[in-house]
């Protein structure tokens, strides 16, 4: 996941360097495939950083990406990240950006339909795989559970989805000082872990195995 920090994507030249920087490193460390996106201030993709980033990152395969990084924890403790906030979904035109990605070579497009869930953007997705004609995969993410997958997956025509699968699990700590909180005002409960939840992504793979 290359991402310098949270907010928008428009990138200082200081990010842009540091961004090349993670590219190396997660090459370097044997990466399967980066997760990136850069706008223009005027909302269109910015194919300079674009292009440069995908130099850096050949021959592994790159998606435009949902921004903001989240790290989760399986009940058996294993850590992984996750990530919100997309940045095709804050484009000006997306039927412009999509064709955009396709000439940069973008693999992959990891979107909500420019809306705040995949189920409320589900229109433009729909449109956005018909106008990818198999060229780039469209990637729904953005509030997606085993209760709404199938008829994303239905209304869509995508053959991917993204998804965080998580649940709650109540922290191990015995003593607990409800007076401070570790972030905004409206953060989540510090003493409630969000955790990958495998009967969840059992029945996610089962409902998207029936369909597709």
């Amino acid at each position: 996941m290359i991402r310098p920090r949270g907010g928008d994507f428009l990138y200082s030249e200081q990010e842009a360097d540091v961004m090349k920087r993670d590219v190396a490193a997660m090459k370097s460390h044997g990466a399967d495939g980066l997760v990136l996106g850069a706008l223009t201030e005027d909302g269109r993709v910015d194919t300079e950083l674009c292009t440069t980033l995908l130099a850096a990152a050949h021959p592994l395969p790159v998606t435009f990406h949902r921004g903001n990084l989240r790290l989760f924890e399986t009940s058996s403790g294993v850590r992984f990240f996750t990530f919100f906030t997309q940045a095709f979904d804050m484009v000006q035109d997306p039927a412009a950006a999509l064709e955009t990605l396709v000439s940069l070579g973008i693999r992959r497009l990891l979107t909500s339909g420019c809306d705040n869930s995949a189920l409320e953007g589900l229109p433009l997705i729909k449109c956005l795989v018909e106008q990818a004609k198999g060229r780039i995969t469209i990637m729904p993410g953005g509030g997606i559970t085993e209760r709404n997958l199938q008829r994303i997956l239905e209304g869509s025509g995508a053959h991917e989805f993204h998804c965080s699968a998580r649940s709650g699990r109540d922290s191990a700590m015995k003593f607990r000082n409800n007076r401070v909180t570790m972030g905004a005002t409206f953060s989540a409960p510090e003493y409630n872990l969000k955790v990958a939840d495998v009967l969840k992504v059992q029945t996610l793979n089962a409902i998207a195995r029936n369909i597709l």
